[in-house]
């Protein structure tokens, strides 16, 4: 004898929930991937330390010109010539006259890189330079033993 009744399963229909929350975590994470990629920075320059630091607030669509310890200039991934380099920020200080560019030369570099590059900045008429330094270290607090 059989109990039971023939159990019948209605089809389910298209499910959107769940697509919604994937593509809002996805939203989630490109959102805050491209917060972080828009601050480039070349991770093979160790910038040198400075006594007196002033941080500066961070803004968006700044432009970072790294050069490295070999004298290369590195702009948006790409190694440019100072010809190159002086004709993209001459098209940028076109559309953009008040543009700030940030200089990240490496400790190890020499001055007359970092000169070429003020030049380059100075014959496409940006005047709002800034040279990227990382504060000292905090020396570690002194321990001192406990007393009972």
């Amino acid at each position: 004898m059989n109990f039971r009744r023939r159990i019948r399963t209605e089809p389910m229909g298209f499910q959107i929930i769940p697509i919604i929350d994937v593509i809002l975590l996805l939203l989630i994470f490109f959102v805050s991937t491209w917060t972080y990629a828009q601050w480039e920075t070349e991770l093979n320059i160790t910038v040198p330390t400075a006594k007196e630091v002033t941080k500066s607030r961070r803004m968006p669509g700044e432009i970072i010109i790294n050069v490295n310890k070999d004298g290369e200039v590195v702009l948006n991934k790409k190694n440019l010539t100072d010809l190159e380099l002086r004709s993209v920020l001459v098209r940028i200080a076109k559309q953009f006259p008040d543009q700030p560019v940030i200089v990240r030369g490496d400790e190890a570099t020499q001055y007359k890189a970092i000169i070429r590059v003020l030049d380059a900045c100075r014959q496409a008429d940006i005047w709002n330079v800034a040279f990227a330094t990382k504060p000292p270290e905090q020396p570690a607090p002194a321990t001192t033993p406990a007393v009972r």
